[in-house]
């Protein structure tokens, strides 16, 4: 059976800043599925820029049924300044439509981006705060919505932080090596997700 497997969310899900398409974290992740037996059929729907208000867009977007989504938003939300509540709510409104519609959803919430090149040192703490709030909200969000939220925010930005050449030449945007590493960390949540719906179809 064919797994349909959507990507949706800002430039992070895109792959901005990738190399090239196979470097991305949708064609990571689908090449994750296929190596775990999986037949996939991947469906991209994230755009740059994104916030978690055009989510509902994005949504409207997608084409045919789905099983298992991915969702990552955040960082635009912080940096145009959408409130905290607002952003929380679109994003568990989105999650609740994919749900509905039958799909397991795994959502990234926003990134730590104290460790990005253009926050000076004496702001990294602040900044650090203001992620971990928006991640707060976005989590009990999305789990109350039914989604399972990745864990992986603190490791990721201690990782990002002590190697700019995970970084791509925006220094804001992963490289393909920072890709690669969101993906690994991002794997095995997906595939227990997966995992789990099959048990259940079972």
């Amino acid at each position: 059976m064919t797994l349909r497997f959507l990507v949706l969310g800002d430039s992070l899900a895109f792959g901005t800043g990738a190399a090239t398409a196979r470097d991305t974290i949708g064609a990571r992740l689908t090449r994750s599925l296929q190596g775990a037996g999986h037949d996939v059929d991947p469906q991209v729907v994230a755009v740059p820029g994104a916030t978690s208000l055009d989510l509902a867009a994005q949504v409207r977007r997608v084409t045919g049924p789905v099983d298992v989504a991915l969702l990552v938003v955040g960082a635009n939300d912080l940096t145009r300044q959408v409130s905290p509540v607002r952003a929380a709510a679109a994003l568990g409104a989105a999650v609740q439509d994919l749900r509905e519609a039958g799909a397991a959803v795994l959502v990234v919430p926003t990134p730590d981006l104290s460790s990005v090149a253009w926050v000076p040192p004496a702001l990294r703490a602040v900044v650090a705060g203001i992620c971990d709030l928006l991640r707060t909200r976005q989590t009990v969000a999305a789990e109350r919505a039914g989604a399972v939220v990745a864990p992986v925010a603190p490791e990721l930005a201690r990782r990002f932080a002590a190697d700019p050449a995970l970084f791509s030449a925006d220094r804001f945007h992963p490289s393909s090596a920072g890709y690669a590493l969101v993906a690994e960390t991002l794997a095995p949540p997906l595939l227990r997700l997966v995992a789990e719906r099959t048990d259940a179809a079972a």
